[in-house]
């Protein structure tokens, strides 16, 4: 069997299709050159772009980007699940959200998804045993993109955070793949218990600006909880629901909400 050569460089269309966006935004608007340049072009993976993002979004006067790059870095190469979740994040983002025209945006404007990318660096160092760090990492994430998620918490892939202010997401809670959550969503606990206390929140789910999913329950696989609902016990399979507190109000009206992201509740038939 032939080997392969190792001259050849890996295939990587995401990261190819951002550096052509980027070249097209410089020839656009020359005055986006720097940034561009710094965030995009400078770098020869995406892996390393998302890097250098993180970084300088994390750093201050208590921990420095250089310091912070080299943990991304190395997070990111002694990690490859880290490059593929972010990837996934990237194309959910693009692909619900109508305001994103292009793979570049998320990477270089979108808070949401910066903020997510940091949480996974901070997970990983959890996970790593460096919880101070980790700490850290959550802390200025707090700071900077006003996103609140403990490094604990378990968060798949393909997930999108709109808008992304005043998300909150606790240390149990376990968010599955391909969800989208808009603003001000929290996902948190009752009350002073210590052990498993966050929601499990199931494959496609869409989840409404403002709603508060509260306790150890379990939202069912592509659900929908209405905008401004506060959940408090569990959610079957393909349901709707809305209210304080909320209560099944219908289907979920697709097979995969967190993709259409209609947030429209259909009427109901009058008697």
């Amino acid at each position: 069997m032939a080997k392969l050569n190792p001259t050849i460089a890996p295939v990587d269309p995401v990261w190819d299709r951002i550096r052509r966006e980027a070249e097209e935004a410089i020839a656009a608007e020359p005055l986006m050159g720097g940034l561009i340049h710094s965030g995009v072009l400078h770098h020869d993976s995406f892996a390393r772009a998302l890097s250098y993002r993180i970084a300088l979004k994390l750093s201050s006067g208590e921990m420095s980007e250089q310091i912070l790059r080299e943990i991304a870095d190395h997070a990111h190469a002694s990690e490859p699940d880290l490059g593929a979740a972010a990837r996934a994040d990237l194309v959910a983002v693009f692909e619900r959200d109508p305001a994103c025209h292009r793979l570049m945006q998320p990477l270089l404007y979108f808070k949401g998804y910066q903020a997510l990318q940091s949480y996974r660096l901070g997970h990983w160092l959890w996970q790593e045993g460096r919880r101070d760090l980790a700490y850290f990492v959550q802390m200025r994430v707090s700071e900077a993109f006003g996103v609140d998620i403990h490094p604990a918490a378990r968060i798949g892939r393909g997930i999108m955070i709109d808008h992304a202010h005043s998300i909150v997401i606790g240390e149990t809670a376990v968010v599955g793949d391909n969800v989208s959550m808009l603003h001000s969503v929290t996902l948190g606990g009752t009350g002073k218990e210590e052990e498993d206390r966050h929601p499990k929140i199931g494959n496609g789910v869409l989840i409404g600006a403002g709603a508060k999913v509260l306790g150890n329950i379990h939202i069912g696989h592509c659900s929908r909880i209405a905008a401004g609902s506060v959940v408090l016990s569990d959610v079957p399979p393909c349901k709707t629901v809305a209210g304080v507190p909320a209560k099944i109000v219908g289907e979920a009206g697709c097979d995969q909400p967190s993709v259409s992201m209609d947030h429209l509740l259909q009427a109901v038939p009058q008697a």
